[in-house]
């Protein structure tokens, strides 16, 4: 998606050669009409997969995955990544996050994740996969459907995508960079 790899470059912050603050628009600061053309053009690329629910982990994921649900008219149920006193009977995984340094366990209550459900997974950002191993996870525990994955950016260069590819997942990405550093990004 050209406009968001523009708006990368203008707006994004490279930091050291791994982290891309992208908090002025995307992860902090929302740009609404930009977030719902994303997650237009991330749902027109699995119109065809009978999707029945989009699952995203909180929290940075839940807003794009919201436009992703609301063009295809499906629920949009995100991962907790502290089980609420209210949740019950849950799918559970363990994820690890390089970004806060820590293993968190994420839930889903199995009454919004069924066995006859089509699940796309949406998410920010792709870098080692640790998040998305644990969405896909959850999804095999309920026995639904993948249908994929859509990210908005993803970091190649971290391989995460890559294991999931090979392993046959389907993962759409509306950018992807190959390598980064202080005032330079290269796309794929």
């Amino acid at each position: 998606m050209q406009e968001l790899k523009d708006r990368i470059l203008v707006d994004g912050e490279v930091i050291g050669s791994n982290i891309l603050k992208v908090d002025s628009f995307l992860n902090h600061q929302l740009d609404p009409a930009f977030i719902m053309r994303m997650g237009e053009e991330l749902a027109r690329r699995f119109t065809d997969a009978g999707i029945t629910r989009v699952l995203t982990v909180e929290a940075s994921g839940i807003v794009v995955a919201s436009a992703v649900g609301l063009t295809l008219g499906v629920p949009v149920v995100f991962a907790k990544k502290k089980k609420a006193s209210t949740q019950n009977d849950v799918y559970r995984s363990q994820i690890y996050s390089f970004t806060r340094q820590e293993s968190v366990d994420i839930t889903v209550t199995k009454r919004y994740l069924r066995s006859d459900d089509t699940v796309l997974i949406i998410d920010d950002f792709l870098a080692h996969g640790e998040a998305l191993k644990g969405l896909v996870d959850i999804v095999k525990q309920s026995g639904a459907r993948l249908a994929g994955a859509g990210i908005v950016i993803e970091k190649r260069f971290q391989r995460g995508a890559e294991r999931l590819r090979a392993e046959g997942m389907r993962i759409e990405a509306l950018a992807a960079i190959e390598a980064m550093e202080p005032g330079n990004i290269r796309f794929a």
